[in-house]
């Protein structure tokens, strides 16, 4: 040992021995104490399916509506206000509207406040057979003011892009897209059946879309050209056109009020389950 190392040890080690009398005489919490701990599924667990309301016939049109967020993920916050509560509210309240016109079986991710993984939230929709995602959202201004109104998000064509890739990849050409099956095919007939299927599944967002801003015009309370698109990850389902809505902005005080309020909720599930059954009622005229 060279000699500034003997001269650094000479100085540290009483601090050394001082500290670990210190812990042992006091208890004092180890550092391992303050981890964060989350319970989450092993990898490979199968994800628990939602149960599904309305006609028991396997013919009828399946929505799955994801509420944002939840466990201890809250999602936006203001006002005293939680996104992850205000969607969860949202979401049960367009489930009864749909269940009590009849004709739409429909599910939520989840029913309560628990945590999901993004991918398991279309994952779920996919391995019900859904016809149609909707995830629902609350928006954050930060310190902006003023800023207020819904908007209705699809997946971008960049995104949806790399989403089919990913997905052909994941499936390893043994799944199905569309009823039809990948295994057997080369890659040139592969690439064309993800590619019909993604186009369909874009323009079937895109249908949605429209109809949730002409459904709720004079009802809903629309940002400035409220449809949008963007890459996000919970619309990565290349097999099931999907729509992201952002119901307004949790830190505004007049957004979040009307989110909260039984008359919004009610607004809002009026306005959207027109835009569903509409939806599923052009869908079936389609060969």
């Amino acid at each position: 040992m060279g000699y500034r190392a003997q001269i650094a040890l000479l100085f540290l080690a009483p601090v050394a021995i001082v500290a670990a009398v210190w812990l042992l005489l006091t208890d004092a919490p180890m550092g391992r104490d303050y981890v964060i701990r989350l319970d989450l599924p092993e990898p490979g667990d199968p994800v628990e399916l939602p149960a599904i309301a309305g006609p028991d016939d396997t013919s009828r049109p399946l929505v799955v509506i994801d509420p944002g967020h939840g466990g201890h993920d809250p999602g936006a916050s203001g006002g005293g206000y939680e996104e992850k509560a205000l969607v969860l509210d949202l979401a049960r309240a367009l489930r009864k509207k749909l269940v009590e016109g009849g004709g739409i079986r429909v599910a939520l991710t989840r029913e309560d406040d628990r945590f999901l993984v993004v991918e398991e939230r279309f994952e779920m929709a996919r391995a019900l057979g859904a016809d149609l995602f909707l995830s629902i959202h609350a928006d954050s201004a930060g310190d902006r003011e003023g800023v207020s109104g819904a908007s209705i998000y699809t997946l971008s064509s960049t995104a949806s892009s790399e989403a089919a890739a990913r997905f052909a990849a994941r499936e390893n050409r043994a799944d199905a897209i569309n009823g039809v099956t990948l295994v057997g095919q080369d890659e040139a007939v592969n690439s064309i059946l993800i590619d019909l299927a993604q186009r369909r599944t874009s323009e079937g967002s895109a249908q949605f879309a429209s109809l949730i801003e002409r459904e709720g015009a004079g009802t809903l309370d629309f940002r400035e050209a409220p449809q949008r698109s963007a890459a996000l990850r919970v619309l990565r389902a290349p097999d099931l056109p999907s729509v992201l809505y952002e119901a307004g902005f949790i830190t505004n005080p007049d957004d979040a009020a009307r989110l909260a309020s039984p008359a919004g909720r009610e607004r809002f599930a009026g306005s959207m389950a027109r835009a569903i059954r509409i939806y599923f009622a052009r869908q079936a005229l389609v060969p």
